[in-house]
């Protein structure tokens, strides 16, 4: 079959339907925004000086040298065609190239492979994003916080303020696997974190204590200490129990997990020893986010409220409580960070409203910049939205999207099926916004919500991303679609203060 050999991989059904949307002449029509946004993309990423007034004026926030960064080539080259499918004559290169001349270069054998690199099979599936929909999953009273698939996408999670965690069975309809019930909840579920065997999940609240719960248990209902027990990681390491956490991660080997908290330090617990086996008194303000940089588990990455991102290498601290280096460029607080898992890049969001792309091997001394608001109930000032870090060394700044209200979430896409060519977040004005890493263009914007999302999570290996709001919905978006009626868009609320 001729989608066959594009991944030998629990994707080959995907890829095989997708072959015959492509052979019906109305699904190319269908495919409408997406479509008509990537391949309108031309030289871009070869380095042309061809340009187009509609993407060049969507780059008007990234730096002049971005394109010519080394990050740009190392995407081109994990979502990038073969040189020889992709020349069309001597010296001339065509980006982006069609899937169906993909196909045929693949069958006439240009790339002298005779099959698809993994490069080649992310340019193909890379273009068709997760945008029809969107589909309801589940509904509830409370406001959505979290919203993850796990390492291997076969189950998602999603977290509630009303102290409800759910889990889903991705692969059997989306049928509820476990539905736990929080403990200790104070004001709501912050963070959730699966450990990568999907044996086991940690959740936090604002409260020192993590709890874990096993995730294989056969019990559906998971109430805390009554039908099963939560185990309690005390991140405390006295008897002050007045801080919480925001961001909790298990390490890639499962053996930790590491926290940042409402105290501005971050911790590391032993799971394996059951006890906190690192506490640093890492910022000025809440730590919000935190994530290992890689497998290794030696790098750390923090973001806080004080507007600095850190790099902390367990392996040399050359003094207390001293990091590795400091990363300047938001004007505000850091509300979430996602790593690239190289140990080299990781992307932030902030209050400043912009998503910042960073090079750990641009780390500076510290400095201190601030613009005095509340981004809980007040707009971002309007005379602030141009200015610029002086000491701004971020590689590139995405901006478009809205962070007010509650710790908004962003993420590279995958590395799979789009070779982390995309960027996406959540938005306070209800929608899900997705950049184009290199070009900076914002290439597809998802509407549907009725209020704040916070979180949202692209499938690891298909073309499906679901979306959690503060509206109470948790929806899934795919390419090209399962066939059912999407559900209307929800007409946005009237504006609130809210307290966060």
């Amino acid at each position: 079959m001729i989608c066959a050999s594009l991944r030998q991989t629990p994707c080959t059904v995907f890829h095989v339907k997708m072959h015959f949307e492509f052979l019906h002449s109305e699904s190319i029509e269908d495919m409408g925004y997406s479509m008509s946004k990537l391949e309108a993309e031309t030289e871009l990423l070869d380095g042309s000086s061809s340009n187009h007034g509609a993407t060049e004026s969507a780059r008007h926030n990234i730096p002049s040298h971005f394109l010519d960064h080394e990050i740009a080539q190392l995407t081109k080259l994990r979502s990038g065609p073969h040189e020889n499918i992709s020349r069309i004559l001597p010296g001339k290169r065509e980006v982006p190239v069609s899937t169906f001349k993909m196909l045929a270069a693949r069958e006439a054998n240009y790339s002298s492979r005779g099959r698809f690199s993994k490069a080649d099979s992310c340019h193909v599936l890379s273009k068709y994003l997760p945008v029809n929909g969107p589909w309801i999953v589940d509904q509830m009273a409370t406001r959505a916080y979290v919203s993850q698939f796990s390492a291997d996408g076969s189950l998602f999670v999603a977290a509630f303020q009303g102290s409800h965690i759910r889990i889903y069975d991705v692969e059997r309809g989306w049928k509820v696997h476990k539905n736990i019930l929080a403990k200790s909840l104070r004001w709501t579920v912050t963070d959730t974190s699966l450990s990568p065997g999907q044996r086991h999940l940690v959740y936090a609240t604002m409260s020192p204590i993590v709890h874990i719960v096993n995730v294989g248990s056969a019990a559906t209902e998971s109430l805390a200490n009554i039908t099963e027990i939560h185990d309690g990681l005390d991140l405390a390491a006295d008897e002050d129990d007045s801080f919480g956490i925001f961001s909790v991660k298990f390490s890639t080997d499962g053996r930790e997990v590491v926290a940042g908290s409402s105290d501005d330090a971050i911790y590391v617990y032993d799971l394996e020893a059951n006890k906190l086996s690192l506490r640093i008194s890492a910022h000025e303000s809440d730590v919000n986010s935190v994530c290992f940089a890689d497998e290794s588990g030696h790098l750390i990455y923090s973001g806080s409220d004080d507007n600095l991102c850190k790099v902390w290498d367990r392996r040399c601290f050359r003094a207390k409580e001293k990091p590795a280096g400091v990363l300047m460029g938001h004007l505000e607080g850091i509300t979430f960070l996602d790593s690239r898992g190289d140990g080299r890049y990781f992307i932030s969001n902030g209050k400043d409203q912009a998503i910042k792309l960073w090079d750990i091997r641009k780390m500076s001394t510290k400095s201190t910049w601030h613009y005095e608001w509340d981004y809980r109930w007040m707009d971002y000032p309007p005379q602030t939205r141009d200015l610029k870090h002086p000491f701004d060394h971020s590689v590139a700044t995405y901006k478009g999207h809205s962070v007010l209200r509650t710790l908004i979430r962003c993420y590279f896409s995958p590395e799979y099926s789009t070779g982390q060519r995309y960027i996406y977040t959540g938005s306070h004005d209800t929608c899900i916004y997705i950049y184009d890493l290199v070009s900076g263009e914002q290439v597809a914007k998802l509407e549907h919500h009725g209020s704040t999302v916070r979180d949202c999570s692209w499938h690891p290996h298909y073309p499906m991303l679901v979306s959690s709001s503060w509206d109470g919905d948790v929806v899934k978006w795919e390419f090209p679609g399962d066939g059912e009626e999407p559900v209307p868009p929800k007409k946005k609320p009237i504006r609130r203060r809210h307290f966060v």
